[in-house]
């Protein structure tokens, strides 16, 4: 390098093919280093082939995985304000009202409306429809005969299956309904089932009565219950299954319930 006025010589270096080789090796490995450096550090490294697929599997495992844990966080509290609401005496049953007494209410509602032939009239379709939806079963009680409520009012989609050793009855829900006991009895099983929902057993002197899929329990393990009392709620559309047994004997809930 010159100067161009004087002519004198400013800075000069020689090249040859050995520094040549060397500046372009040194700068290659400078640049593979960087590189290396930011896939391994940054979020660069999800640009990359292959990468990004199993990125997307994780996320969608452990979306999966807080839902689950949502879930159940939900379930939990629920629970614990209904303890915490029976403990501090708001509330002296259960909020689920049981089929008798949405009985009741109505037949007090139209009670006081006042009776005409048409009133009249209700009440006896109104009583016969309740009537059909009973069953008199014989058991070995002090009482010759026992009521056998539903469990729910849908209707039965999967009837049992005992040649399949398909012992359980599927029968349709609808959101937010209650699970009846079909007899009275104690709470012999509150078991929560690896899909968030509650397997429920009620046992009736000799009879026992399992009702599966319940996806709230309202009720503990030792509690005793009457006939057509809240034990569940379907909080969702999901079926209710319901086995009857007579000391050991699977019985044909469609043989003793009128559905």
């Amino acid at each position: 390098m010159l100067d161009d006025i004087t002519l004198r010589e400013v800075f000069h270096f020689r090249v040859s093919w050995l520094g040549a080789v060397s500046v372009i090796t040194i700068s290659l490995l400078a640049l593979i280093v960087l590189l290396s450096v930011l896939i391994v550090y940054t979020p660069i490294r999800n640009i990359l082939p292959g990468y990004s697929a199993s990125l997307r599997q994780q996320l969608i495992e452990e979306s999966a995985r807080v839902d689950s844990l949502q879930n159940s966080l939900t379930v939990q509290r629920q629970y614990l304000d209904v303890i915490k609401q029976l403990t501090a005496g708001d509330i002296r049953s259960d909020s689920v009202q049981s089929l008798d007494s949405l009985q009741r209410v109505e037949q007090a509602r139209i009670i006081e409306e006042g009776r005409n032939e048409v009133t009249e009239a209700f009440m006896a379709q109104y009583e016969q429809k309740e009537r059909d939806r009973l069953l008199l079963f014989d058991v070995p009680t002090n009482q010759s005969l026992q009521q056998l409520y539903r469990p729910v009012r849908g209707a039965i989609v999967q009837p049992a299956r005992p040649d399949l050793h398909i012992y359980a009855t599927t029968i349709a829900t609808t959101k937010n309904e209650s699970v009846l006991a079909v007899m009275r009895g104690q709470i012999v099983l509150v078991q929560r089932a690896e899909d968030n929902t509650f397997t429920i057993a009620l046992q009736h002197n000799q009879y026992l009565t399992i009702y599966r899929h319940v996806t709230k329990a309202l009720k503990t393990q030792g509690t005793q219950v009457e006939a057509g009392e809240a034990i569940g709620v379907m909080e969702s559309d999901q079926s209710l299954e319901l086995e009857f047994w007579d000391g050991g004997k699977f019985v044909n809930v469609e043989e003793v319930i009128a559905w």
